[in-house]
């Protein structure tokens, strides 16, 4: 978008677009992080200021949401609410924890190693729909604070995401914006993120070793489960499978074959939702999709919708162009200042503001630096800083990306909601490790 193609180009009563639209989102940061109202609510209010006020039209408002985030959520709520009633999850829950005695900080590494390894071959937002609930079943049996176990998946969900270029929404944009491909991600992103997921479990398991512990006769009832008899379902879970696994295949392959992440989601959610009706009556099959439905966590999804309008509004004010021009003007041409600037910045404001619209940004802004470092071929440090910057820094504070929000809805619904400034203090300090540790990595593969 060039100047103010398509938007108003004075708010309302002549105010200048920039101020009002700045007002406007550090007034809905502002109320998001302090909890008193709904965070959807704020959101989507918002949204409506920018428009209301003249920041934006409609037009420009919707051309703002990115369809493929909430198509890829909504489509992969909705298989996994499906899957789910197969009793699969539990399954591999119980199966997890019985493999280390039902011990509870073996089962913290354990659910932190499964959540990493999945997010980088599901994205990470689909891991943590899968991974939480299981999760607050077991903390359940086991009698122990499920906080621990709902940190340590956020924090693995983004760092096993960063991995792959599916894993994590910020990935899948840079790729399809520069065309580095899922091996490349692979072989870029993955040895350090193996590091970083180790080297975070252990101040983890050292902050909460007190809660970290289980009666006898709670890990005995744990040990005591049979994971068979979870499989309440054996055809959905044929079911499933197969289209989980012929999702899966879908992101896979989705590069080559020009498809997005979020109709092979939606695709695949409709099939779903077809095998489990078919050969019911018209009630059944309407109560059935009902209750598909109703599994979505609609918060998250209207949260994103406002968040991206509210974004986009500061982007066509301009306040995100007036950053990225201070940027190259700070660093002054030097790619190894360059790098680290990209790395550090966006990792601290992908803590503060949403990943995604974030990297939205970035991608525009690095691409107009390659004359500055003599071609495109010499800007992959700067993507790989931004990929580990966007993705690691979401684990920042609990806004910063959509997985966080995710687990933090189901937290609330199982009445242990998990509050925002306490997050913030421990997991901020571990995502400015991940990040020191990323730097050194840079600077010795690249630069």
């Amino acid at each position: 978008m060039h100047g103010h193609a398509g938007t108003a180009s004075t708010a309302l009563f002549g105010w200048d677009p920039l101020w009002v639209a700045t007002i406007l989102f550090i007034a809905a940061y502002a109320l998001i992080m302090s909890e008193k109202v709904n965070r959807a609510v704020v959101s989507l209010l918002g949204a409506g200021l920018m428009i209301l006020l003249g920041v934006l039209n409609q037009q420009a408002a919707l051309r703002g949401i990115d369809f493929n985030t909430l198509g890829l959520l909504t489509g992969m709520m909705v298989i996994v609410a499906i899957t789910r009633k197969s009793g699969v999850f539990q399954y591999v829950a119980i199966w997890s924890a019985k493999k280390v005695n039902a011990r509870p900080l073996g089962i913290l590494l354990m659910l932190s190693g499964i959540t990493a390894l999945l997010s980088a071959l599901l994205d990470n937002v689909t891991t943590v729909l899968l991974i939480a609930p299981v999760t607050l079943l077991i903390t359940e049996e086991l009698k122990v604070r499920p906080y621990p176990y709902l940190f340590g998946i956020i924090l693995a969900s983004n760092i096993g995401g960063t991995a792959t270029l599916i894993g994590d929404p910020p990935n899948i944009m840079i790729g399809s914006a520069t065309g580095l491909s899922f091996n490349d991600f692979l072989l870029n992103l993955a040895p350090i993120v193996a590091l970083i997921m180790a080297t975070t479990l252990v101040p983890i398991c050292l902050i909460w070793r007190r809660d970290l512990t289980a009666t006898e006769g709670a890990r005995q009832r744990i040990m005591g489960f049979n994971e068979r008899e979870a499989i309440t379902n054996p055809r959905l879970l044929k079911q499933a499978l197969t289209v989980l696994a012929l999702v899966v295949a879908g992101f896979v392959l989705a590069h080559p074959l020009h498809l997005e992440p979020a109709t092979v989601a939606m695709s695949g959610a409709a099939l779903l939702m077809l095998l489990e009706n078919l050969g019911r009556d018209g009630e059944h099959q309407s109560k059935s999709v009902h209750g598909s439905f109703a599994e979505v966590e609609w918060v998250t999804i209207f949260f994103f919708v406002g968040l991206f309008v509210v974004v986009y509004g500061i982007e066509q004010a301009g306040l995100i162009k007036r950053m990225a021009d201070a940027l190259v003007h700070a660093t002054r041409g030097d790619l190894k200042v360059s790098a680290m600037a990209v790395l550090w910045g966006s990792a601290v404001l992908s803590a503060l503001v949403d990943n995604i619209p974030f990297v939205a940004t970035m991608i525009p802004l690095i691409k107009s630096m390659a004359p500055v470092f003599g071609g495109a071929e010499h800007l992959r440090p700067l993507w790989w800083s931004l990929s580990l910057g966007a993705c690691l820094g979401g684990n920042g504070t609990l806004i910063g990306a959509s997985a966080n929000l995710v687990v933090a809805g189901f937290a609330d619904r199982a009445g242990h909601p998990i509050r925002f400034l306490p997050f913030m203090l421990t997991a901020f300090p571990l995502m400015l490790l991940s990040i020191a540790i990323s730097s050194v990595y840079i600077y010795l593969r690249y630069l």
